[in-house]
């Protein structure tokens, strides 16, 4: 009896320690859901529970400057996102120096995003100046536009189209200046340096000069300090509209609307030669589940939203929305062109 007795009592402790194990193994478990379940997270977790920042490495008046500026307004006009969000401008090599300080420093931080476009691949994959840092050492968190190179000169040029531009660069390269926003070698330099490759010139030959941002290369072409500039095609328009600067030329596939709707596409004039601008965002590396998952949902309810269409459209944007699994692939393809645009120029790594 007594046997039977003692029996059951280790029998009793055994299944309390068996169930006080199960009941701190679930507790455990609810408490991790939130950064081990895409899913799940956002019900489970307190993400974004402070300010965040959105970067735009580059100076004032570009491409992803504006873009960065007109996320912030819209996530925070209509609600999207109640916590204050802060733009910052990072300048430096084509956002290279952004890059390099980003890997580093803000690895796994939910908390500064940043803005980015073709440079992020183009500058990983060039030659000169290039950087070990690229899309992959990052997580893209989604493509929100597309826009398009456009050659602008000032309005008073001689140059009243792209082929008389080419035919004087092709007779004396070193007569003609071409600048733009981002580093030799990264994305305005390529759309620059495009039509002369198709044309026959040698792009190394081009003389390129340099400038941190859209505003900054549009202050060069209109001081005189350059004879064409190339930069975002949504970038242009009140300065045309102004009757500052004449188009040469686009890289899309068909003409643009808008101010633009004139103004011919490359391929009009005989050069073979298009080129994409995709703009996304971008978080860091080992980015928290809880922290993505909140992104890929307010970033599709972002693309769908009236102020944000109303921006689209006063901006010149193409809306072209991807979210995170779906632009990760995309980023993998155009990568395999970029290397290819790079090769054919010359400035592969």
């Amino acid at each position: 009896m007594m046997r039977k007795r003692s029996m059951l009592i280790s029998l009793s402790v055994l299944l309390t320690l068996a169930l006080t194990a199960c009941g701190g193994g679930n507790t455990a478990s609810s408490g991790n859901a939130g950064s081990s379940s895409g899913q799940s997270a956002p019900a489970a977790s307190n993400y974004p529970g402070k300010p965040l920042v959105i970067v735009a490495p580059s100076g004032a008046g570009g491409g992803w400057d504006k873009t960065a500026r007109s996320l912030a307004k819209v996530l925070s006009e209509s609600k999207l996102v109640n916590e204050s969000i802060t733009v910052e401008n990072k300048p430096g090599g084509g956002g290279t120096v952004f890059m390099a300080e980003y890997v580093n420093k803000d690895k796994g931080n939910p908390y500064r995003l940043f803005v980015s476009s073709p440079p992020i691949l183009i500058n990983n994959d060039k030659k000169e100046g290039n950087t070990p840092y690229g899309y992959r050492d990052v997580t893209p968190l989604a493509q929100l536009t597309k826009d398009f190179g456009a050659l602008v000169v000032k309005a008073d040029s001689p140059y009243k189209d792209i082929k008389s531009l080419l035919e004087a660069m092709k007779a004396d390269p070193s007569k003609i200046t071409l600048a733009g926003g981002s580093a030799p070698g990264s994305m305005d330099h390529l759309v620059s340096v495009l039509p002369a490759a198709k044309y026959g010139i040698d792009p190394k030959s081009v003389k390129y000069v340099s400038y941190d941002g859209g505003g900054e290369a549009i202050a060069a072409l209109l001081g005189g300090n350059a004879d064409m500039i190339a930069t975002d095609a949504s970038g242009v328009g009140e300065y045309l509209k102004a009757g500052k600067v004449r188009v040469l030329g686009v890289t899309s596939d068909q003409r643009l609307g808008g101010v633009l709707k004139d103004v011919p596409t490359l391929k009009e004039q005989g050069i073979d030669a298009t080129f994409n601008i995709w703009r996304g965002v971008f978080g860091p590396a080992d980015m928290p589940a809880d922290a993505k998952a909140y992104w890929d949902a307010k970033l599709k309810e972002l693309s769908e939203n009236d102020l944000w269409k109303q921006e689209l459209a006063a901006n010149g944007w193409e809306s072209e929305y991807k979210d995170s699994a779906v632009f990760t692939a995309f980023l993998d393809e155009q990568d395999k062109l970029v290397k290819e645009l790079l090769t054919s120029l010359g400035m592969e790594k």
